[in-house]
C-alpha cells in the first residue's frame, strides 16, 4: 500500500534525524535537531516537522532553534501543510525544495562492484567533490561536510559508506546505507565524482546498497528521497523506484 510505504519511510526518516543529533529540541507539530560540531551542515541543525498546529509561526519557532546559525533549514513531512506554508515561508525569504520519496519496487539487483568504505579512506574524495559543488567554501565548512558522516553512525542499527573505486583505483561513486532492526533501508547521499561520471559507478553502489539491504531484509522497505525538479528521479525510476509522496524543505541563508 503505497500510503503505508511514505508511512514507514518517514518514520525512518524522523528516527534517523533524532538519533544522529546532539540535541533535540521537541516543538509543536515536530522537532529540532541540533549539532554545535557540525554546525554548517543542515542536516543536523534543521526543523523537522509534520503538520505544525493551526496558527504556529514556524519561521518563528526557525528563528527561535537556529537564530544562532549561518543559515534555516525546515524539513515539512506533511505535504498539505507545507503547501500551505510556502507563500508565507517564501515571502520571508525562504528557497522552497520539493522532494520525492521514492520506494524500490523493481527485482534486487545481484550487487555491483561497490562495497563499504572507512571514512578517512574517502574522505580526500569527498572533499575533492564538496570543493567541486562550493568552491567559495572555508576549510572548516568543507571539514564540517565530510566529516558529519560520523554523526550518523548513531542514526540506526546499522550504517554503511559505500563506494567504488574506477578504473585507476580512485573512489568514483559513493553513498550511504542506513538500516533499522525492522529492515527498513534508506540509500542516501549517493553521488559520483565531476570527472568520473558516465561510466557506471553509480550503478555499482546503487545495485550493491540495495543488495546488502534485501539480504538482510528480503521484505524490509527501501526508500530514497530524490529532488523533484532535477533528473536524478528519472534515473532513480529506471532502476525500479516508484514515487510515493512529496516532503518539502524551506532553506534561508
Amino acid at each position: 500500500m503505497v500510503e503505508e510505504s511514505l508511512r514507514v519511510a518517514l518514520e525512518f526518516r524522523r528516527a534517523f534525524a533524532r538519533r544522529q543529533a546532539a540535541e533535540v529540541v521537541e516543538l509543536p507539530g515536530g522537532f529540532g535537531v541540533l549539532s554545535e560540531e557540525f554546525a554548517y551542515s543542515h542536516e543536523h541543525n534543521q526543523l523537522v516537522l509534520d503538520a505544525p498546529p493551526s496558527g504556529t509561526d514556524v519561521a518563528g519557532l526557525a528563528e527561535e532553534v537556529l537564530g544562532h546559525l549561518g543559515h534555516r533549514r525546515i524539513s515539512v513531512f506533511d505535504d498539505a501543510s507545507a503547501l500551505a506554508l510556502a507563500p508565507g515561508l517564501v515571502a520571508a525569504g525562504y528557497r522552497h525544495e520539493t522532494e520525492v520519496v521514492m520506494v524500490h519496487r523493481g527485482p534486487v539487483p545481484p550487487g555491483g562492484g561497490a562495497g563499504p568504505v572507512a571514512l578517512a579512506e574517502l574522505a580526500p574524495a569527498l572533499e575533492r567533490q564538496w570543493r567541486c559543488w562550493l568552491p567559495w567554501a572555508a576549510d572548516e565548512s568543507i571539514a564540517q561536510l565530510v566529516g558529519r558522516r560520523t554523526a550518523r553512525a548513531a542514526g540506526a542499527e546499522r550504517v554503511l559508506t559505500l563506494a567504488a573505486r574506477d578504473v585507476d583505483g580512485e573512489f568514483g561513486s559513493w553513498a550511504d546505507l542506513y538500516q533499522d532492526a525492522a529492515g527498513t533501508a534508506q540509500i542516501e547521499d549517493l553521488a559520483t565524482a565531476e570527472d568520473r561520471q558516465r561510466r557506471g559507478l553509480a550503478d555499482a553502489v546503487l545495485a550493491t546498497a540495495l543488495r546488502l539491504a534485501a539480504d538482510r531484509s528480503p521484505d524490509g522497505l527501501r526508500f530514497l528521497v530524490a529532488d523533484a525538479e532535477d533528473w536524478p528521479q528519472q534515473w532513480y525510476a529506471r532502476r525500479g523506484f516508484t514515487p510515493v509522496g512529496r516532503t518539502h524543505g524551506f532553506v534561508r541563508m
